[in-house]
């Protein structure tokens, strides 16, 4: 299940969430906290939903279907993280995976400021995975995060919070040939490395990646194995670009798919 956000250009939120379940294997459902219109070139109008439609919508799902694992996206406002975390308890959801969406890549806040202490508290401790990339990290941790001995204390700061693995996204690092993503379980600390494409069609990479561990973690994979699937995902999806759009296109769900059949060939 993903509760999150809709993107009108298919590139990341429920859409990329679906497309990247339907892709590993696994029948996804959703729950939307807010629509945006959106394409490559940005965000232009955010309308989020009550706080009792976003319920509603996961009673339904709970009451009938149920989830082997979830995901958070964009949850947009206080009132809805902490309604989410609730319906979280209350169906005693295990595998949740928290991508902490902050800011779109054009640059436009998809958090209201004053969500990001409510996450903190009510929605971070539930996760079984958190994926933040650097500039989340900065945010939830309030720490400046350059070297790999930062981006360790920001991993155990996350960890001191509730979440009981966190992968702190490396796209945002400095270095120009590859990018690295750590892995902290609270007790050991593990480096994910991979070469850095240069290509700006990348919308919509967090909310894949974490789809990918979501959708590894319902078929029963532990999480540093789903997160290892989910980085030859991405690192696929990134790879066999295609060009859609005019500004920061969408990554390719389907290439991961398309490479493993051809290993069978």
């Amino acid at each position: 299940m993903t509760i999150a956000g809709s993107d009108s250009g298919g590139g990341a939120g429920i859409q990329a969430d679906l497309k990247t379940f339907q892709e590993l294997g696994v029948f996804g459902t959703s729950a939307l906290t807010a629509v945006t219109a959106q394409n490559t070139l940005g965000v232009h109008g955010v309308y989020p939903m009550t706080v009792e439609a976003v319920v509603s919508q996961i009673q339904a799902i709970g009451d009938d279907i149920g989830a082997d694992a979830l995901k958070t996206g964009m949850l947009f406002n206080a009132e809805i993280i902490v309604a989410v975390s609730e319906m979280i308890k209350k169906y005693q959801w295990e595998n949740i995976v928290i991508d902490p969406v902050m800011i779109a890549k054009g640059g436009a806040s998809l958090l209201q400021t004053e969500a990001t202490v409510a996450l903190k508290k009510y929605l971070l401790p539930l996760a079984k995975v958190l994926t933040p990339n650097i500039p989340e990290a900065e945010v939830l941790t309030g720490m400046m995060i350059r070297t790999r001995e930062q981006k360790q204390n920001a991993a155990k700061s996350l960890y001191e919070l509730g979440a009981s693995h966190i992968i702190i996204k490396g796209g945002h690092d400095e270095v120009p040939t590859e990018s690295t993503d750590l892995f902290y379980n609270g007790k050991e600390f593990y480096t994910f490395t991979r070469k850095r494409i240069t290509t700006k069609n990348t919308h919509g990479t967090g909310c894949t990646f974490s789809a990918a561990i979501t959708a590894e973690l319902a078929k029963g994979a532990n999480v540093y194995d789903a997160v290892v699937t989910a980085k030859d995902f991405i690192q696929a999806a990134i790879e066999d670009q295609f060009e859609i759009g005019h500004g920061h296109g969408p990554t390719n769900h389907w290439a991961y798919r398309k490479r493993k059949e051809k290993e069978y060939v």
